[in-house]
């Protein structure tokens, strides 16, 4: 009998975010299914973070990068590693390419002793030509790449694009289907904006912003709530929902992020029209049967990009320099594709299954499962 594989995972991200665990939970499951034991780098997690990955007994957990790596080196020299980069948004600055530049030596042992190396649901935040050639590299050393959208596919090449790893979260297909006819029973409005600094300040709602948000509302009989699904969001979270005068779902310092999801999805059930600046809200939304609206306050397309290349159109409005009656319009036209945004998304869903079938095959490799490996929630190891 062959030894057991070990797959190798970052799932360190933006603790700040909610987004971050929907986009690494999924990956981290199907790399599990392969039968492989996972080693999963997390850093300095804090409460909640793992639990919201849904780290299982059998995973062996890393807070040390350094301890992660050396693993990874000796496994790969054994012939029993592949590695898996972690999915999401990369800022391909010259900063944000030291990853891939540091991980280039042992992907490139991974792959010269039989192991695979998988970039999947990865997509770029920008698009400049020095950092692309620097992480080529590492692109041309991959086993197997699927980019979240088109324009980083075409701008890096390595593998197409696939749909956002958050589409395979949330409520079931036949409770989508069933979600499809349910939209009277809906009474919710979702409304979330991004305040951090990541690129540069985000802009406040304009005041027809909000007055066209609340004349929405009435027109169609919803209450509002105004929800944090990134931490650092909270206090405009407070502060939008006191001037639209709504409900608020907040993110208290002590919630761990499995607790915070399972609030907001609780919510987004209830949700006819989840409206927001943030790609993952209306995205999470989406898949508990919300309506997605990508209001946008600063002409970006990242969310268009994500949602249009599932086939959902028509869904973002660039509120820029807008009145109140126009952002209204544009609003009640963007919620009327809720039936047409959940059959896209079953469709995606399809897609990414045929995905979760190569990556499975791909970590599986030849090796056998360990007799009576099972996996029960959490308690892990650890390794500092």
């Amino acid at each position: 009998m062959s030894a057991r594989r070990d797959v190798f995972a970052v799932a360190r991200g933006q603790y700040e975010n909610v987004g971050d665990v929907l986009l690494r939970r999924p990956l981290l499951r199907w790399a599990r299914e392969s039968g492989a034991r996972l080693h999963v780098y997390v850093g300095h997690s804090p409460a909640g973070y793992d639990e919201g990955l849904a780290l299982e007994r059998g995973d062996v957990t890393y807070r040390s990068f350094a301890r992660w790596y050396a693993a990874l080196v000796r496994s790969a020299w054994a012939r029993r590693a592949s590695s898996v980069f972690k999915p999401g948004e990369i800022q391909l600055t010259l900063v944000g390419t030291k990853e891939h530049l540091v991980m280039l030596p042992a992907v490139a042992l991974v792959r010269a002793r039989g192991g695979a190396v998988l970039r999947i649901g990865t997509g770029a935040r920008s698009f400049a030509r020095l950092p692309a050639l620097l992480v080529r590299p590492s692109v041309r050393l991959t086993t197997m790449t699927r980019w979240r959208d088109e324009a980083t596919a075409a701008y890096l090449g390595g593998g197409p694009a696939m749909p956002d790893l958050g589409f395979a979260e949330g409520a079931d297909d036949a409770t989508l289907r069933a979600a499809r006819d349910d939209a009277a029973a809906r009474d919710v409005l979702v409304v979330s904006f991004r305040a951090d600094a990541e690129v540069a300040p985000r802009p406040y709602p304009t005041p027809a912003v909000l007055d066209a948000i609340r004349r929405y509302a009435a027109q169609e009989g919803l209450q509002t709530w105004v929800v944090t699904q990134v931490s650092v969001d909270d206090e405009r979270t407070h502060r939008v929902a006191a001037d639209l005068g709504a409900h608020v779902l907040g993110w208290a310092h002590a919630t761990g992020h499995d607790v915070q999801e399972a609030r907001l999805r609780a919510l987004y059930r209830r949700a006819r029209v989840v409206l927001s600046d943030r790609l993952h809200v209306v995205v999470a939304g989406l898949t508990e049967g919300a309506a997605p609206v990508s209001l946008q306050l600063d002409g970006s397309d990242k969310a268009a990009r994500h949602l249009s290349g599932i086939g959902v159109p028509d869904v973002t409005v660039d509120a820029s320099g807008l009145d109140a009656d126009t952002v209204l319009a544009r609003v009640t036209a963007a919620a009327q594709h809720r039936t047409t945004a959940i059959d896209a998304l079953l469709a995606a869903r399809a897609e990414l299954a045929d995905v979760r079938r190569d990556v499975v095959r791909l970590l599986g490799g030849r090796a056998t499962p360990a007799p009576g490996a099972t996996t029960t929630p959490r308690e892990g190891a650890h390794v500092g």
